[in-house]
């Protein structure tokens, strides 16, 4: 279930968030694995980091079940109005994390720990079927194609439009990998745990301690732009928020549509069984991000009041993963529900499915 952090940076000559109260101790009070969204930060862009573009969008609207109208902005092209393959330009920075001798004397490196294939945690993200085409995608006996895992969801979430608009996609480009960045975690910040869901250490860092480090690292990346999306990843981390643990991802925005800049973080955890298992909470995020963006798409539900469609199925055997073997390697990557969840027509999506795995037999609470 959702948290968010009711904050707004109201500074507009930087993209940190200085408004935002930093975590008073790296304290847990209770553990479960969860996702947040951060709200819309909606600081201007700071002098110096000049944008180019915006994300390419369309806009779309049904009336839900309770009669109410529900509108939305999504990555790509409209479905129903066009037959193109739109892609979106993604940078990943990759973020080591460097515990002292006063929380834990540990450093988490996603570049340098390599993993039983060879390949570091950036590389084997990116040899994922979430920015690879290797994988068919046949869900109920309908193929949505040899394609990315975002783009099949998507694909499948509006059938009703891409069965006839067959063209009709929303990539992600072949990532470009920026410089490696660096937390240095004070004892006040976070620490080095054992993990909760598995063997293994991990360290822990206050969301929103991070989050200001993140948006630090935007404005210093002069590649980043709203055109494109931003993925920030660790190794081995979850987040905490006041005093519970274990946050495995969140994505937010700067500014609003049309040109606010969008961004997404994700942990990669290397043990098995564990809560953000390998590319399942990176899955989780672009899958949220792709549906709502700009995290402003309000919904009529009691469990959810934006379109996040991770959050429904997180709490599923394997945290809602499934296996998907792609370059040797067999990842977890998450179902996401449809919009019929949220109380669009059913028909709208793939076999009138409420979710890409059929695992969701219900809508959304208060439709």
């Amino acid at each position: 279930m959702r948290s968010q952090i009711l904050t707004m940076c109201l500074a507009a000559a930087t993209f940190a968030c200085l408004a935002r109260p930093a975590e008073a101790s790296p304290a847990i009070i209770s553990v479960k694995p969860m996702f947040v969204t951060l709200p819309n930060n909606h600081a201007k862009i700071a002098p110096g980091h000049v944008p180019a573009g915006q994300l390419v969008q369309w806009s779309g609207s049904f009336t839900d079940l309770t009669g109410h109208h529900v509108s939305y902005v999504m990555p790509g092209t409209n479905p129903a109005t066009t037959n193109t393959a739109t892609t979106i330009p993604v940078y990943i920075v990759p973020i080591k994390m460097v515990y002292g001798a006063l929380n834990g004397n540990m450093t988490f490196d996603p570049v340098a720990h390599i993993l039983s294939n060879g390949r570091n945690i950036v590389q084997n993200t990116t040899s994922s079927p979430l920015f690879t085409s290797d994988v068919n995608f046949t869900q109920g006996g309908v193929n949505l194609g040899t394609t990315q895992y975002i783009d099949a969801f998507q694909r499948g979430n509006f059938w009703s439009s891409v069965s006839t608009n067959s063209g009709y996609h929303v990539l992600l480009g072949a990532p470009t990998v920026l410089a490696e960045q660096t937390i240095n975690v004070s004892a006040v910040q976070g620490r080095v745990m054992n993990n909760p869901f598995g063997s293994g250490k991990v360290g822990t860092m206050g969301i929103n301690a991070f989050d200001t480090k993140l948006q630090g690292f935007i404005t210093a990346l002069t590649q980043i732009n709203p055109a494109a999306l931003p993925l920030f990843i660790t190794y081995d981390i979850y987040l905490t928020q006041t005093g519970q643990c274990c946050i495995g991802g969140y994505h937010s925005a700067i500014g609003a549509n049309p040109g606010g800049q969008t961004y997404s973080y994700s942990t990669y955890v290397d043990t098995v069984g564990a809560f953000s298992q390998d590319v399942s909470a990176i899955s989780h995020e672009l899958g949220e991000w792709m549906d709502d963006p700009f995290v402003n798409n309000a919904v009529n539900c009691t469990d959810n009041s934006i379109m996040e469609v991770g959050d429904p199925l997180e709490g599923r055997a394997n945290y809602g993963g499934y296996h998907y073997t792609d370059n040797g390697f067999t990842y977890n990557v998450q179902s996401l529900v449809f919009i019929g969840y949220f109380g669009a027509p059913r028909s709208t999506s793939v076999n009138s499915w409420l979710s890409f795995q059929n695992d969701e037999a219900n809508v959304c609470p208060g439709q």
